[in-house]
């Protein structure tokens, strides 16, 4: 609420008033006066007495200007109608602040705008506070945009990248026109899995493997892929034995690959379909003693599939009462004994209207309602990352089996109607094609305080697995010096592929590299993806190495 001050109307509905405050004469303040000078109005001497503070009102600043420069003529007098501060004045004090006679008046070269921007924070701190933040976001942003973590290693990111750009004070040209001796070595380095050597390495990092492929189609990322896809020759879309071939010719690959896994030859792959993305991981991994596989995102109706198939699972994001949900059994309980258990907790959650006596006064809520009620809330996780389903064991196969006979596995329409969802891997399977992600070096001039300087970028684009993007770090540690740094690409529904499930034992890491030993990885590599995860729903965004020491955001 606004204080009011003797003489002073600050909404101005009198203006009559204010005219014959003008007038009057001040005799108070007489004897104060040089001969010459006009008196303060009342309005004036009011809001300066208040504590406002205001510029030299023009009369005085005119007869000012007039003694020093000779006597000239005064200027018009001020327009009584014009606003001397017409903000509402805050009720107290700032506790904190120095009192009101103790400000300094602003600078009569300010504009009038800037005059009430300081009147603004002088009576209102706390909004002062607010305007300092949205001029200073900028800095505070900077500020905040901490790195994460500093080590000699990075975290385990099981998340496919689309995209990386890599920049240094060094340049890349080791990573252009390889001649065919190098491009040949590091295939066979690959097939054999022979162990990194430098700078050669990098055509070894650069290769994986894929089913479906058609040079025509890029059959990489396949979720929100139909407007990249659309207007590309696709013979199968309305055949339906071409689609039964491409089907069952994507099974065979689909099982060889999961009986490498099985066997630990393989260490994991990606099964990515136009909806949804599932993860086989071997034993060992992320953790794990067992095979493990994850799938996001996921709906109700796939979720009643599997649990009719018998595929137990659970979902590790969804917490019931407090408590993570533990595996939801496909074929633990019958229909009957799920319907006596709904009717039992339905009776156990109504018992207190018989306590009161008022059962038969109050509508007793149907089956049906309590059933819906429970199918919304499972809704209301589909397509999310929340959705995101956790198979462990040998429930695997039982998930192998129910991919490869899922109808809607496949689009029926669209772009992608009838294509095979398209299997990424690290080593060859059947039916694999090897292909090879884009790299390609650039040198720029970027400004500094000397002048200009060469800034050297290696981009790296494709579908990049975990493997790869370990491996080119790896390499670049060594190539550039221990300096450089990078910007991440994710492919976002893969993100919560580093949530963390429950492990029921610690590995030993000895163990681990002796059982993988034959996967195809790097040691190191296969060390780090032994590791349990800790980005959770997050993923890595940026890195920067400086002297052989990592920095990274998520």
């Amino acid at each position: 609420m606004s204080l009011s001050v003797p003489g002073y109307s600050p909404s101005f509905k009198k203006p009559p008033e204010t005219l014959r405050l003008r007038r009057k004469r001040v005799r108070s303040l007489g004897a104060a006066l040089l001969p010459g000078e006009r008196p303060e109005p009342a309005p004036r001497r009011a809001a300066l007495a208040a504590g406002l503070s205001l510029r030299p009102f023009p009369a005085a600043a005119a007869a000012a200007a007039g003694r020093g420069g000779g006597g000239g003529p005064a200027t018009a007098g001020r327009n009584p109608f014009a606003r001397l501060d017409n903000r509402p004045r805050a009720s107290a004090e700032s506790p904190d602040g120095p009192p009101r006679g103790q400000h300094e008046a602003p600078s009569p070269f300010l504009d009038f705008n800037q005059e009430n921007d300081l009147l603004w924070e002088e009576k209102f701190p706390e909004r002062a506070g607010v305007t300092e933040l949205f001029q200073t976001s900028h800095v505070s942003l900077s500020e905040s945009d901490i790195p994460s973590s500093e080590s000699t290693e990075l975290p385990v990111d099981w998340s496919i990248k689309t995209r990386l750009l890599f920049t240094s004070s060094q340049p890349f040209t080791w990573a252009d026109h390889l001649k065919a001796q190098e491009e040949a070595q590091g295939v066979i380095q690959h097939c054999r899995a022979t162990e990194i050597t430098l700078p050669q390495s990098l055509q070894q990092s650069l290769i994986y493997w894929l089913h479906p492929a058609f040079p025509w189609l890029s059959l990489f990322p396949r979720i929100g892929a139909d407007r990249k896809i659309a207007g590309k020759t696709s013979p199968w879309s309305n055949d339906e034995t071409l689609q039964h071939i491409l089907m069952s010719d994507w099974s065979v690959s689909f099982t060889s690959l999961y009986n490498l896994l099985k066997t630990k030859l393989c260490p994991y792959f990606y099964v990515c379909t136009y909806q949804f993305t599932v993860l086989f991981r071997a034993a060992g991994l992320a953790g794990n003693d067992v095979i493990t596989a994850l799938m996001s995102p996921t709906t109700r109706g796939i979720r009643e599939a599997m649990k009719n198939e018998g595929i137990e699972f659970s979902l590790p994001l969804i917490k019931e009462n407090g408590h993570e949900k533990k595996k939801t059994p496909g074929t633990s309980l019958g229909h009957g004994e799920e319907q006596a258990i709904s009717d039992e907790d339905e009776e156990e959650s109504l018992s207190w209207l018989k306590e009161m006596g008022v059962q038969d006064k109050i509508k007793k809520p149907d089956i049906l309602s309590i059933k819906l009620h429970k199918e919304k809330n499972e809704v209301q996780v589909d397509h999310r990352p929340e959705s995101v389903v956790l198979v462990k064991g040998t429930n695997t196969f039982t998930l192998l089996n129910f991919l490869i006979n899922c109808k809607s596995l496949i689009a029926t329409s669209g772009p992608q109607a009838g294509l095979p969802p398209t299997l990424l891997s690290p080593i060859a399977f059947r039916g694999a094609t090897m292909q090879m992600l884009k790299a390609r070096s650039i040198n720029v001039k970027t400004q500094a305080l000397s002048g200009y300087k060469d800034q050297f970028s290696l981009e790296i684009t494709g579908p990049i697995m975990p493997h790869s993007l370990h491996s080119i770090t790896m390499l670049l540690k060594s190539s550039q010096s221990g300096s450089f740094s990078a910007g991440l690409y994710t492919h976002e529904p893969t993100v919560v592929f580093n949530i963390c499930p429950s492990v029921d034992k610690v590995l030993n890491k000895e163990n681990i590299r002796e059982e993988l030993a034959n996967c195809g990885l790097h040691p190191k590599t296969l060390d780090q993806l032994s590791q349990i995860p800790i980005l959770g729903k997050s993923s890595l965004r940026n890195v920067e190495m400086s002297d052989y020491i990592y920095n990274w955001r998520s």
